[in-house]
């Protein structure tokens, strides 16, 4: 059996404490990454955003962004999320930013929306560090609203549990600009709206929402 590194070692047991708490306890951390495509594999991350949620409330000035210096040009992913080469001059490494990504989210349970794909992402980016991966804790608001919409008997029709579709649903504002860190304030509001929806939040456990992605 091959022996983890011990960072990641430390970030598996730090995780352990919270997934028996309720959910208003529980550390999250809403997460959102900007890639150069949808390919874990081949494709890379050029920015993440970072939101935590404690005892049920977001605190913006703990929010953080980061960029990441990639190979090569971002190409027309540009046309996507607006991020252009010069602006991954100053940018993190990968080394750096997957050690700033490990020590901000320790201890917490990752929020994303879609969040298999974001998942993906990094675990692809921790074997390309490390040369192997952990299992991953996360929430996922898209299987939340999916598991809602199809409990009201609602048509999902294509896109309606897009962010901004099922941010809309909760009467949530629609943020004009769009970046890693804007979606995950966008995903942090919209856990938290669904929550809220569900009724008796000081009952819900964060058992109850938790997914692994191994």
């Amino acid at each position: 059996m091959t022996t983890l590194p011990s960072l990641l070692n430390t970030y598996l047991e730090a995780i352990t404490p919270a997934l028996t708490k309720p959910f208003l306890d529980a550390p999250l951390m809403a997460i959102d990454l900007e890639m150069t495509g949808l390919d874990p594999i081949h494709d890379q991350v050029i920015s993440i955003g970072l939101v935590p949620i404690i005892n049920g409330v977001i605190p913006l000035d703990k929010a953080q962004h980061m960029m990441i210096s990639i190979s090569g040009s971002v190409g027309h992913s540009a046309t996507v999320h607006g991020i252009v080469d010069n602006q991954l001059h100053m940018a993190l490494t990968l080394a750096e930013a997957i050690d700033w990504f490990l020590s901000q989210t320790k201890g917490y349970i990752l929020v994303a929306h879609h969040a298999p794909l974001d998942i993906q992402f990094i675990q692809q980016q921790l074997i390309r560090c490390f040369g192997q991966s952990i299992p991953l804790v996360f929430i996922d608001t898209l299987a939340i609203e999916k598991k809602r919409c199809l409990m009201q008997q609602s048509v999902l029709k294509e896109g309606s549990l897009r962010l901004n579709a099922s941010r809309e649903r909760y009467r949530l504002p629609v943020y004009s600009a769009h970046n890693a860190l804007i979606d995950a304030l966008s995903c942090a509001e919209l856990l938290l709206a669904q929550v809220a929806a569900m009724g008796d939040i000081k009952k819900l456990s964060v058992k109850d929402l938790i997914n692994v992605f191994r």
